[in-house]
């Protein structure tokens, strides 16, 4: 979807509000395809000084099996959109990730979701952030609650643990 900025592009202070909602059904991430429903993006392009500034925020709903505690989940994010559009990159090979180039006076809205939720994914998929996993002895899901495992000693005292037996 492109988004047409021949109106701001020379008139500094002028601004251009959107919102689309776009697939990334396709988006695959390690082994999984997470995120199945629209993302939709909302946000304001204005021309400060000149140069043309993108803000707004990214929201869609993740789906996915946690890479720590292998349970299946589903997880609301939003990430803040905020980027520089530009005519034409000057050196392809040197610019920054937050940069991108216009096709004429539009600039690519699919292409900018798609990065700006990459670029801020996690490289692990969690259920929560602070997720627990499993336990490597029985297998219980920690976020469920402690297991009933016997914590082993570090065998590097096992000689204390023979005076302390005497």
């Amino acid at each position: 979807m492109q988004l047409g900025l021949s109106n701001i592009i020379g008139c500094p202070g002028e601004s251009i509000d959107f919102s689309v909602s776009v697939d990334l059904s396709d988006l695959r991430y390690g082994t999984s395809y997470p995120v199945s429903e629209p993302v939709v993006a909302e946000g304001t392009v204005r021309n400060t000084a000149g140069v043309l500034v993108m803000t707004g925020w990214v929201r869609t709903c993740l789906h996915g099996v946690c890479d720590r505690c292998a349970s299946d989940f589903t997880r609301e994010v939003e990430i803040p959109i905020n980027v520089v559009l530009v005519e034409e990159l000057s050196n392809e090979d040197s610019e920054d990730e937050w940069v991108f180039p216009l096709e004429g006076d539009c600039a690519d809205l699919e292409e900018i979701v798609r990065t700006v939720l990459v670029l801020n994914m996690d490289s692990k998929l969690l259920c929560k952030p602070d997720c627990k996993g499993i336990c490597c002895r029985c297998g219980k899901n920690l976020n469920d609650g402690p297991c009933e495992c016997r914590k082993e000693p570090d065998p590097r005292f096992a000689a204390l643990r023979q005076l302390l037996n005497q």
